[in-house]
């Protein structure tokens, strides 16, 4: 499993955080709507990073006081163990 962290420098890139990680659930919009009490089109505009007066403020507050908001998630389909068709990123070899 590999954890994957970025920092979110916008409504875009949290948005993208955002679906990022439902797409690594395999959840739908429609999914996590309904996980989250929202309608699927709130969603969409928050994966878009649709401007709005709050994500503008939140942003532009951060940069103002040199705050980072760091996303880190965890995709369980990305395999960071050695393979026979890929070598180990230190040189070593595997044992079997």
């Amino acid at each position: 499993m590999a954890t994957f962290t970025g920092r979110v420098r916008s409504g875009q890139e949290l948005g993208d955080a955002i679906r990022q990680g439902r797409e690594i659930h395999g959840w739908s919009q429609r999914e996590l709507a309904a996980r989250l009490g929202v309608t699927q089109k709130w969603l969409w505009e928050l994966e878009q990073g649709k401007p709005g007066l709050l994500m503008e403020r939140l942003f532009a507050a951060l940069r103002l006081v040199d705050v980072s908001l760091l996303a880190e998630f965890e995709d369980p389909t990305h395999d960071l163990r050695p393979s026979p068709d890929r070598p180990r990123s230190d040189g070593a070899q595997d044992t079997a």
